[in-house]
């Protein structure tokens, strides 16, 4: 037991180290009209922070292959740069990848690389953030996802499979043929970015109306052993999200194809605070920084105590697989004060489980009668002050190790 509580005070200092990188400071510019990955600007004017990213394992995928190749995933730093030029904020995300997956054809083993950006929507009360990835009830994200993508056709929306028939069995020779073989590279799908609002699991919806004015790139560096860089620009303020005393609550996440790594099989990183120019830049990041002052020792105790009878995390593996959320990782993604929340107040936000098949006997939440659901976590709000504390100092801890 030694040992662990001595790993355990170590990797409390290393998360110390890793919430100080969580500011990013946005750098301001002319105009940010038509930037693009790789774009001089950013490459004299970026001011980069590294940013851990940890492997998504609140729940898992039912996929055995995708679950094996992921098992023992660490976690990654990745570079993230902000700019504005006063009406827009860039995101920029740079990311180590060995290997180039570009999706170009709609198969089922097959998947790219991609990235993600996601707004707080409101940030004003950074102790009641989101929950990283889907957002909860009554505090809503705005998410940006850019994906790599080959030149693919149908499904493109819509509907249209008469350009799918090979040249050689359409009725068009000479210029009506080259008319055809035209008409077919325009209706194919080259990119693949969509923005999403979201407020909670099964909640998410991909904005279709042409409301959500943003743009995307993303571009693959051969050299240094392969990088990825991606972009997101978006105004500075709209009906999806907007600064809070001039800062915004930033996510960003990654997915390797070579992994099998989609949807909730990422890397993730926890809260940002990006600050605008100008911004009164104290409470956001305060939030986002706090490493708290517990006894670590004494948490583990209340952890293995109170906790590990349901959630398993690594070097607690007593419980049933699937009985509650796994917290391996929960010190790299949540905020302390989210952390305490769901201690005391687990019904603030809902995690939904998994397939129902492939976990039946055990149900993460509760549904009455009016269709309210509420977590089957019992609130732990009895522990004293420093119990809490002592225990969300712990769970600071828990996070996978950084690849070298």
């Amino acid at each position: 037991m030694r040992g662990v509580v001595q790993v355990a005070a170590a990797l409390s200092l290393a998360a110390s180290v890793m919430l100080a990188g969580t500011v990013v400071e946005a750098v301001k510019v002319k105009s940010l009209d038509g930037i693009k990955c790789g774009a001089d600007l950013i490459r004299k004017n970026a001011k980069f922070t590294k940013v851990a990213v940890y492997p998504q394992t609140t729940v898992q995928m039912n996929d055995k292959k995708a679950n094996e190749l992921n098992k023992d995933a660490k976690a990654k730093l990745v570079d993230v740069a902000a700019f504005t030029d006063g009406k827009s904020v860039a995101l920029i995300v740079r990311w180590p990848d060995k290997t180039k997956d570009v999706f170009d054809c709609y198969c089922s083993d097959k998947y790219p690389d991609g990235f993600a950006v996601q707004f707080a929507s409101d940030a004003s009360n950074p102790e009641k953030l989101p929950y990283i990835g889907m957002g909860s009830d009554g505090r809503p994200v705005a998410i940006y996802i850019r994906k790599a993508y080959g030149t693919i056709y149908e499904p493109n929306g819509d509907g249209n499979v008469e350009f799918q028939v090979n040249p050689h069995n359409v009725n068009a020779f000479g210029e009506d043929l080259k008319k055809f073989e035209k008409e077919v590279e325009k209706r194919g799908l080259k990119t693949y970015q969509r923005a999403f609002v979201s407020e909670g699991f099964r909640s998410m919806t991909e904005i279709k109306d042409d409301s959500a004015k943003f743009r995307t790139d993303m571009h693959y560096v051969e050299k240094n052993g392969g990088m990825w860089g991606g972009l997101v620009v978006r105004p500075i303020e709209d009906e999806y999200a907007k600064p809070a005393k001039g800062e915004y609550a930033v996510a960003v996440a990654v997915w390797d194809g070579k992994e099998l790594q989609r949807d909730g099989l990422k890397r993730l990183s926890g809260w940002i605070a990006v600050k605008l120019p100008g911004g009164d830049h104290a409470q956001l990041e305060k939030v986002v920084t706090e490493q708290v002052q517990g006894d670590v020792n004494k948490g583990q105790e209340l952890a293995m105590t109170n906790c590990a009878s349901c959630h398993r995390w690594k070097g607690a593996e007593m419980a049933p697989k699937y009985m509650a959320p796994d917290l391996s990782n929960i010190g790299g993604q949540a905020t302390a004060a989210y952390i305490k929340e769901s201690i005391v107040d687990p019904n603030a936000v809902i995690v939904p489980g998994y397939n129902r098949n492939a976990h039946p006997n055990f149900s993460w939440y509760m549904v009455d009668e009016n269709g309210n659901r509420t977590s089957a976590m019992p609130p732990f709000n009895y522990l004293k002050p420093e119990e809490i504390n002592d225990l969300t100092a712990y769970m600071q801890t828990l996070k996978a190790e950084v690849e070298k």
